[in-house]
C-alpha cells in the first residue's frame, strides 16, 4: 500500500509540470513528430525538418536544421554557419547591402508566433554589426534600429492578439526574419503571423501584409498541389509587389504557393567557397523542389524554348539561393529551448532560406513592380548554375530535375550575381 501511494504522489507532482508543457502542434502532425517540434528531436543526428508534413489544407514550413552535438544544448557559435557578411560576398550585394533599402518593407508571412521573434532578430543583428533595437530589450511587438529601419510583428488581422506560440514555425520564423537583415540590413521587416498553417489562414495573413504596405513578401512554405488551388491564388496576385515562395525540401516535384504564377518561386542550391573569380561555387541542392504543375497555366514570361520543351504549363524555379542544409546559414533562435532545451546559433537550410534572401534582393533593387517576370528579361546579371540534380528515385531526365546551362528546375535561371537581374 505504501509503494501505491509513494506511485500516485510522484504523479499527483508530475502532472503540473507535464500540464504546463503543452505544445501547440500543427494540424496534420503526426505522432512520430511531436518530437520534431524542436531541433533537440535529432539532437545525435543530421540535419532534419523542422515542420512535420501537413495535411491537406494546410501547408507546412521548409526549413531544415542541423541537429547540435550530442549531450550540447547551447551553441555560441556564430560564425557556424554563414553569416551575412559571407552571404553578401556570395551574391555581390555588398554595395547594394550598405547602401539600398532604406524606406523599403520586406513581410514575411509565417504561421503562429514566435514571442522571442524580436528579441532574437536583435541579437542576430547585434552579432554581425547590422544595427540593433535602439531599446533593449526590445518589445514583443517589433522596434526600431539604429539605422532608423523597423521591425513589426502582428497578426493576420493587423493586431498585436497574437496567435498561440509554435516551436517549429518560431524556428522558421526566426531563420526568416534573420536572412531578410543578412541581405538587407536597411529595409523595414514586417511580421505577419496566420492563426494556424491553414492555406485559408496563410492566405489572409498574405493579404494583410500587402495591404500593410510591403514592397516584398517572403513565403517558406508550401503544400502539394491541390485542384482548387488557382482559385487561392488571388491571395498572392498583388502587383507591384515583389511575392516569393519557396519550392520545397523533398527533391522533384512541384509545391504550392510556388506554382502559382503570382509569385517567384525560388529553388535551392549547395554553396561552397572556391578558388574562382567568384570566389564561391554552387550546384543544384539534391532536395530542392521543381517540376511542372499539374494545374498552373504557363506565365507568358515563361515561354522560353528551355521550358516550353519540357513543361506546357507553370514550371518551378524562377530563380534561386543557397538551401543545402550542409552549406547552411547561421540563424538565431531561443524560443525552441523552452521546450526541448537547444538554443543560441543554429545552421539552418531548406529552400525556407533562399525565399527571403530572393524577396530582399528585389527590395534592393526597389523595382518589385516588375517582379516576378523581371529576371526572365536580364540573365546575364544571374550566375548560372551548372551541374546537380534533384531527381532521387523517381527522375524525369530532362532540364525540370538536373541543372544545366540556362533554365533548370533546381535553380531557375540561377542565383543573383547583383541586384541587375531583380
Amino acid at each position: 500500500m505504501r509503494r501505491i501511494d509513494a506511485r500516485r504522489r510522484r504523479w499527483t507532482r508530475l502532472v503540473p509540470v507535464l500540464v504546463g508543457m503543452v505544445v501547440v502542434v500543427a494540424p496534420g502532425t503526426p505522432l512520430r513528430a511531436l518530437a520534431g517540434n524542436g531541433p533537440s528531436a535529432n539532437a545525435h543526428g543530421g540535419p532534419h525538418r523542422v515542420c512535420s508534413d501537413a495535411a491537406p489544407g494546410f501547408a507546412a514550413c521548409h526549413s531544415i536544421v542541423s541537429s547540435l552535438a550530442r549531450g550540447q544544448a547551447t551553441n555560441t557559435n556564430p560564425n557556424a554557419g554563414y553569416i551575412p557578411a559571407q552571404l553578401q560576398s556570395a551574391y555581390a550585394l555588398q554595395a547594394a547591402s550598405a547602401a539600398n533599402g532604406s524606406g523599403e518593407t520586406v513581410a514575411i508571412v509565417d504561421a503562429y508566433d514566435d514571442p522571442k521573434a524580436v528579441s532574437d532578430l536583435d541579437t542576430y543583428r547585434r552579432t554581425f554589426g547590422l544595427g540593433g533595437c535602439t531599446v533593449s530589450p526590445p518589445a514583443a511587438t517589433g522596434c526600431t534600429f539604429t539605422d532608423g529601419a523597423t521591425v513589426r510583428k502582428v497578426s493576420q488581422t493587423g493586431t498585436t492578439t497574437y496567435p498561440r506560440g509554435n516551436t517549429s514555425w518560431g524556428q522558421e520564423i526566426s531563420l526568416d526574419l534573420d536572412m531578410v537583415s543578412a541581405i538587407c540590413p536597411r529595409c523595414n521587416i514586417l511580421l505577419v503571423e496566420a492563426t494556424t498553417n491553414s492555406i485559408a489562414n496563410l492566405g489572409s495573413a498574405e493579404v494583410e501584409a500587402a495591404s500593410l504596405g510591403a514592397n516584398a513578401i517572403s513565403n517558406s512554405y508550401g503544400a502539394s498541389e491541390f485542384s482548387g488551388e488557382t482559385a487561392d491564388d488571388v491571395n498572392y496576385n498583388h502587383p507591384g509587389i515583389a511575392v516569393t515562395a519557396s519550392t520545397g525540401d523533398s527533391g522533384y516535384g512541384v509545391e504550392w504557393p510556388a506554382a502559382s504564377p503570382y509569385v517567384t518561386a525560388v529553388g535551392g542550391t549547395s554553396l561552397k567557397t572556391a578558388s574562382t573569380a567568384r570566389g564561391w561555387t554552387e550546384t543544384a541542392w539534391t532536395s530542392a523542389g521543381s517540376g511542372c504543375s499539374a494545374y498552373e497555366p504557363q506565365p507568358a514570361w515563361q515561354a522560353i524554348t528551355a521550358i516550353t520543351a519540357v513543361c506546357a504549363r507553370r514550371a518551378t524555379a524562377d530563380v534561386s539561393a543557397v538551401a543545402d542544409p550542409n552549406t547552411g546559414v547561421s540563424v538565431y533562435d531561443t524560443y525552441a529551448s523552452f521546450i526541448f532545451g537547444q538554443s543560441g546559433w543554429l545552421v539552418f537550410g531548406g529552400t525556407s532560406v533562399a525565399s527571403p534572401i530572393i524577396a530582399s534582393v528585389y527590395a534592393l533593387a526597389g523595382n518589385p513592380a516588375t517582379a516576378p517576370s523581371r529576371p526572365y528579361a536580364n540573365t546575364t546579371s544571374l550566375n548560372d548554375v551548372l551541374s546537380g540534380s534533384n531527381a532521387g528515385l523517381l527522375g524525369c531526365g530532362n532540364a525540370l530535375c538536373t541543372a544545366g546551362v540556362g533554365w533548370d528546375g533546381p535553380t531557375g535561371l540561377g542565383t543573383p550575381n547583383g541586384i541587375g537581374a531583380f
